[in-house]
């Protein structure tokens, strides 16, 4: 197995939203109002900024994960953070390595952008996903979120 991860392109969209919808399977769900054009919309935006990128890892020409990452907000305690969304690897493929490889890759992004740290969330029902985090250094914390309708 040879794994290549590299920015996403604008003609990467479909593979994109194959392995981000597989996020919506249990323990995860839909988010409210969520349509694929609303995707693609945040695709676009996320592929074509200097300060975001979406990372695919690729098993010759398949999609096999997706994780992105933003240069975010500038903390007055923290400094300049990236917050790495939507990691994800196939479903079929899981616990092969391709989770720490990307995350190798997201992590150099970020020292590539000058930041400091990276935070992310995650469902709390995501045990295997928070293990994951766990052992490539993250610790646990605290987030809340609220839908705006």
């Amino acid at each position: 197995m040879t794994i290549e991860i590299r920015p996403a392109t604008l003609e990467d969209e479909e593979a994109a939203c194959y392995l981000r919808e597989q996020l919506f399977e249990p323990p995860g769900s839909m988010p409210p109002g969520y349509t694929r054009e609303r995707f693609s919309a945040a695709f676009r935006w996320a592929v074509e900024q200097t300060n975001a990128d979406v990372l695919l890892a690729f098993d010759g020409d398949a999609a096999v994960g997706l994780t992105s990452v933003y240069a975010d907000i500038q903390s007055l305690g923290f400094g300049p953070k990236c917050w790495l969304q939507d990691m994800v690897v196939d479903k079929e493929r899981r616990s092969q390595g391709i989770g720490a490889l990307m995350m190798a890759v997201a992590e150099s992004w970020a020292r590539e952008h000058g930041l400091t740290h990276i935070e992310l969330s995650s469902n709390a029902g995501r045990a295997d996903a928070h293990r994951f985090y766990e052992r490539h250094g993250f610790g646990r914390a605290n987030a809340y979120l609220k839908w705006l309708g």
